[in-house]
């Protein structure tokens, strides 16, 4: 799949390594954000049903892949800065429309709570507002694991939490990528776990608040880490706000089996396309 690749400077004069997947037939353009740990590599599912539907850009964050090289001099980087960054490729881009995974939904909401003009609609998958009891004690022992670069202990206990319903040929290539990480990317992922627990639901509440555009927010049936039940707090605050369960699915939807890829590449190219009654139709058919 042909893509354009190009280096970006963004906030605070760091370097982002971008690939622009054009679509000659349509003039909509979508960002993928990732979720910590991840590079774009992760989206490889989403960017081939996203793909024949509009642009697609994609880029890694600029502690990880294929920007690090380009940032020798590196300070952390926290989630403040990590929606400018989005900010800055969305004007680069001229992207309306944003799509994220799981912590990527922090980065996002923030920016999008500055009211973009250019952003129509977003896609938030894998994400809630609500530190749940799973997730604290998931992010508490990421903590311990990330403070003891103890590489093999962070893979694992990614695999048996959040990644626990991942087919076993995807948790050998997670622990592959996450064991094999620089030190400096374990300090990065701690800040923002830190970041995180310093949070409370106000705080991305009032995120929303701001938001005006249609959200869609995708969680798995079966993801008690960022569950659907708890997305739909949101609902209190985002009047726009669409929410669709992904069933039999946990915290990875599509990476998790072939249904799970069918349901959630159907809620979003519906949604994608402006397609609202297409959106409100999937939400009843996967609420299971």
């Amino acid at each position: 799949m042909y893509a354009e690749k190009a280096v970006v400077r963004v906030h605070r004069d760091l370097k982002v390594h971008t690939w622009f997947y054009p679509n000659p037939a349509s003039d909509t353009t979508i960002i993928l954000v990732n979720g910590s740990l991840a590079t774009s590599a992760a989206f490889g599912q989403t960017l081939r049903y996203l793909q024949p539907l509009c642009n697609v850009v994609l880029f890694d964050q600029p502690y990880s892949g294929h920007s690090r090289p380009h940032n020798p001099s590196l300070p952390l980087i926290g989630k403040e800065d990590e929606a400018l960054i989005l900010l800055d490729l969305i004007e680069h881009f001229r992207a309306d429309q944003v799509m994220s995974f799981s912590w990527g939904g922090v980065a996002t909401m923030l920016a999008l709570a500055q009211r973009p003009a250019r952003i129509r609609r977003a896609v938030v998958t894998s994400f809630s507002p609500i530190l749940n009891p799973h997730m604290q004690d998931y992010l508490s022992r990421g903590r311990m694991h990330l403070a003891a670069c103890d590489r093999q202990a962070v893979a694992m206990l990614i695999n048996d939490t959040i990644g626990e319903y991942l087919p076993p040929l995807y948790k050998r290539c997670n622990f592959r990528h996450v064991s094999s990480l620089e030190e400096h990317e374990y300090s990065q992922m701690l800040f923002h776990v830190r970041q995180v627990l310093e949070l409370d639901a106000g705080q991305y509440m009032s995120c929303v608040r701001n938001i005006d555009i249609p959200l869609l927010f995708i969680n798995g049936a079966w993801d008690k880490y960022t569950s659907a039940d708890d997305a739909r707090c949101f609902g209190e605050l985002a009047t726009n706000a669409r929410f669709v369960r992904i069933a039999h699915t946990g915290h990875f939807l599509e990476l998790e089996h072939k249904t799970a890829l069918q349901d959630t590449r159907a809620a979003v190219a519906g949604f994608v396309l402006g397609d609202t009654a297409g959106a409100d139709r999937q939400k009843l058919a996967l609420a299971g």
